[in-house]
């Protein structure tokens, strides 16, 4: 269950940074993606993103909280983990550090869509103020 659910995350890690990287470059390929992202936001889109992200803000609360239970657990008993205790900390503390990467990435992500958009449309603005003074003058 742990491997396919990190596998999963891992991935999902690799496309946002991929994402992030090519919004962040001024590539042929980031106009594409900033019109994918453009259809993403439009219709059901913003609706059932929201719904994901507060799922896994749930699923990242109940992690830490387990977390936090386990380390409660080892210093109770005097400071010594049994194996069993470590595995699971350790899957915990990865699965926690995943979910917080993916939440924030997609933060990131869509604020560079933001400003992209921002830029696109200032740029423009820009040149038609230009155009309008040259044939003016």
């Amino acid at each position: 269950m742990f491997v396919e659910m990190f596998q999963l995350l891992f991935t999902v890690v690799a496309i946002e940074a991929a994402l992030i990287l090519t919004l962040g470059f001024g590539t042929p390929v980031r106009r594409v993606v900033v019109k994918l992202l453009d259809l993403l936001k439009q219709g059901r889109g913003p609706l059932v993103t929201k719904t994901v992200a507060a799922t896994m803000i749930v699923l990242f609360g109940s992690v830490l909280f387990s977390t936090i239970q386990i380390n409660k657990r080892v210093s109770e008993s005097g400071g010594v983990a049994n194996p069993t205790d470590q595995v699971m900390f350790a899957n915990r503390l990865l699965e926690s550090f995943l979910m917080g990467t993916v939440l924030f990435s997609a933060l990131v992500i869509d604020r560079m869509h933001y400003f992209t958009r921002e830029l696109q449309i200032t740029r423009r603005n820009l040149e038609v103020a230009v155009k309008k003074t040259k044939t003016s003058a």
